[in-house]
């Protein structure tokens, strides 16, 4: 337990290179639209990782709630998606979205692709990068109403022991442990966290909202 919380907070300690492009959020059109409810549909995955689309799914649903939205709970969201012969992302993506806020009946629907999702190895070190691309429109329009790409890089810092051969096991074990696990999910929330942030790039708050 402890060494997750210690590995959780090295990560949060770590985050750099945390580039975005974003749009001004349309608030005129939340206030208009009185939206209550996100339809959070299946991840495109254009990364090398065929699990990340199933981990970030399962990443969407408490941010948005906290952010005083209901969230259709993601998984049931996927299989009935299925049943309706929509059982790849890039179908769903591509169906008008009036027809998926209409069968669920939902507000508005949010779009995640990934764009990166990935660690590149060198000699003493280890880099982790996720990048991810939303996109969220009216459930009866299909009209956009906010996007955003957020990347965020993990880069672990070794601290120096003042022994350079020391130094270099300590860089070495650190490189190779986050080789043979790279642990996505904390920089898959953070990038949430950020991006539905607001003031700032993110969406303002729904008619749940505690204020918490």
């Amino acid at each position: 337990m402890l060494r997750s919380l210690l590995l959780l907070l090295a990560y949060i300690i770590a985050f750099s290179g945390c580039a975005t492009t974003t749009k001004t959020v349309d608030t005129k059109r939340f206030q208009l639209a009185s939206f209550r409810s996100i339809l959070v549909v299946p991840v495109v995955n254009r990364s090398m990782d065929v699990t990340a689309s199933d981990y970030l799914l399962s990443t969407m649903t408490i941010p948005l709630a906290e952010k005083g939205y209901y969230v259709f709970p993601v998984h049931l969201v996927k299989r009935l998606l299925e049943d309706e012969g929509l059982s790849d992302a890039y179908l769903v993506h591509n169906a008008p979205s009036a027809k998926l806020g209409n069968l669920f009946g939902a507000d508005a629907i949010m779009y995640v692709t990934i764009e990166n999702w990935e660690a590149k190895y060198y000699v003493l070190g280890t880099t982790v990068t996720v990048q991810l691309s939303y996109i969220l429109k009216d459930g009866r329009t299909g009209a956009t109403i906010w996007r955003h790409v957020q990347r965020v890089v993990y880069a672990p810092q070794n601290s120096s022991t003042g022994n350079a051969i020391a130094d270099l096991i300590v860089m070495a074990v650190n490189a190779a442990g986050t080789k043979l696990m790279p642990d996505y999910m904390p920089l898959a929330r953070r990038a949430n966290e950020i991006s539905f942030a607001y003031p700032g790039p993110g969406i303002p708050p729904g008619p749940y909202f505690t204020g918490k």
